[in-house]
């Protein structure tokens, strides 16, 4: 893992209104770093990582991205977005675009690469998870699963510095659950450097440099994969990890 910082969240809160989602969130992910994002419903995880790209507003605190500071005076968001890949929760792809054009539109629309260069990109990252045989196919002609691993063949044609994930897998049937989480893991093997909200703590075992735990808009806890399952320090996790486990 190196030095560099791709991500440096520092005293981030956030609201909605008068209600506070996020309190005071400090955060650093460098280069390299798999680190997966945990807690109850509610408690900012997904909140936390749309800050990260923009896709929603911080009022207080900074968030630097890949260099660029995010704040409500900033001309184009895109130059943040082309670093950031967001895979979502229920794969966005554009109904009416072939797997193929679904992959290639945003390297040919935002970096203004020529249609051949983002034929062969897309091509690349469609076979990177696994699925070149379905490029001509539209998204409503493959299974949740091959959806989702066309979302996140569609964020690595951007070539990012980081990939965000939030909660990808918590729309899918549970057979399809782990054709996913194996192409995260792939990602994460190559080196990806990757934010992932998820309650699959298997993949967290597995994958994760840190784990974090959030409740009411906090971080409450975080460490190595091993520390945090084995010997959580904080009540609050220990009853979350209790209640996720015994499932």
């Amino acid at each position: 893992m190196s030095a560099e910082k791709i991500i440096e969240a520092t005293n981030v809160s956030k609201w909605y209104g008068s209600f506070r989602v996020l309190t005071e969130i400090n955060l650093t992910v460098r280069k390299g770093e798999r680190i997966v994002i945990c807690g109850p419903s509610g408690s900012g995880k997904s909140t936390l990582i749309r800050c990260f790209n923009r896709l929603e507003a911080h009022q207080q605190g900074d968030i630097i991205v890949n260099g660029i500071r995010l704040h409500d005076k900033m001309r184009n968001v895109t130059d943040v977005r082309k670093n950031v890949g967001m895979v979502f929760q229920h794969f966005n792809l554009f109904p009416h675009m072939t797997v193929l054009m679904n992959c290639m539109a945003a390297p040919m629309w935002i970096k203004g690469v020529s249609e051949a260069e983002a034929r062969k990109t897309a091509m690349r990252f469609l076979e990177r998870v696994r699925i070149p045989e379905q490029a001509n196919k539209y998204p409503a002609q493959l299974s949740g699963g091959q959806q989702q691993r066309v979302a996140i063949a569609r964020s690595l044609c951007m070539e990012p510095a980081v990939m965000l994930f939030d909660e990808p897998t918590s729309a899918l049937d549970p057979e399809m659950v782990s054709e996913v989480l194996e192409t995260m893991t792939s990602l994460a093997r190559d080196g990806m450097t990757m934010v992932c909200v998820t309650h699959e703590m298997g993949f967290a075992r597995a994958v994760a440099d840190r784990v974090i735990f959030m409740d009411s808009g906090k971080i409450v806890e975080e460490g190595a994969p091993n520390d945090f399952f084995t010997n959580p320090q904080h009540a609050r996790t220990k009853l979350f990890l209790s209640q996720i486990l015994s499932h």
